[in-house]
């Protein structure tokens, strides 16, 4: 044989491996892609997620509201942003209370008709939202369904009555107010009259480092009224302010019908605001 033809076997010979080299090499290059990616998607969700806490932690903490005990102004299906800076923070501005401290950082005081989350006293581990009605060293009493503070009568004007959804398919009849606070702040409230359960109470001398809060739908809220559940809230335990509403649905959507969420969307409620308006 010649040379020719050992040469021309040879080529043919290695040609043959390193076609045959291929697909293995390609193989490696695609589980070495698939690595890569799998890293890549990793590493992007775990900044997503940090990104989110710094956020929930600092700036706004996304919340849904479960009961009608803030009607008319929140209801039953609304989610809404709660400031975080309002007014600092504590241990409890933080997810899951990782971080354990006494008192506020960057603290700054509320200010009377903000709609405000927080800590449950009786059960840190609750969420609730109510308004801020009375503030540290004032007296806060209800007579015959009326709002005194310092011994004075909150003023309230009858808007006239209202047929309101109480979240279970039932409507009750409600007397719509706006009520004024010291200092200006006009909101809406209902009442089903001036004599159920808790539209008598005692006189409570607000203690230094605390709040009285209600609810908008006074014969429907548990709040600083019910001494042994709420009671007065310690500033420590405040969350964040009510900001703004980013969605809002109501009970007529199924989670296992998607056909009815649109229907069920409150498109008016989008992106309003929450804070308290101020008379002039």
């Amino acid at each position: 044989m010649s040379n020719s033809e050992d040469d021309t076997q040879y080529d043919l010979r290695a040609r043959r491996a390193k076609v045959g080299s291929r697909p293995h090499e390609a193989e490696l290059e695609a589980r070495q892609q698939t690595g890569s990616d799998m890293g890549e998607f990793f590493k992007t969700a775990i900044i997503a997620v940090f990104l989110a806490l710094i956020i929930r932690s600092f700036l706004y903490e996304p919340f849904n509201i479960p009961s009608g005990s803030m009607l008319p102004t929140l209801k039953i299906g609304d989610y809404l942003f709660v400031s975080k800076p309002s007014y600092g923070y504590s241990q409890h501005s933080f997810p899951f209370g990782v971080i354990k401290f006494e008192g506020r950082e960057f603290a700054e005081e509320p200010e009377r008709g903000d709609v405000i989350v927080f800590k449950l006293p009786s059960n840190p581990s609750v969420d609730y939202i109510k308004r801020l009605v009375g503030m540290p060293g004032e007296r806060i009493q209800v007579t015959n369904g009326r709002l005194y503070i310092n011994g004075q009568k909150v003023p309230r004007e009858a808007v006239g009555l209202k047929k309101v959804d109480n979240g279970y398919g039932v409507e009750d009849t409600m007397m719509e107010y706006i009520e004024t606070l010291p200092g200006g702040v006009m909101h809406r409230i209902y009442e089903e009259s001036d004599l159920e359960g808790l539209d008598n109470t005692e006189e409570y001398l607000v203690p230094e480092g605390h709040y009285f809060f209600m609810g908008d739908n006074r014969d429907n809220s548990q709040d600083s009224r019910v001494s042994d559940l709420v009671g007065f809230v310690p500033y420590d335990n405040l969350v964040g302010r009510a900001d703004i509403l980013f969605f809002s649905i109501d009970q007529s959507a199924s989670l296992f019908k998607p056909w009815t969420w649109p229907g069920a969307i409150r498109y008016g409620r989008l992106l309003d605001t929450i804070g308290p308006v101020r008379s002039e």
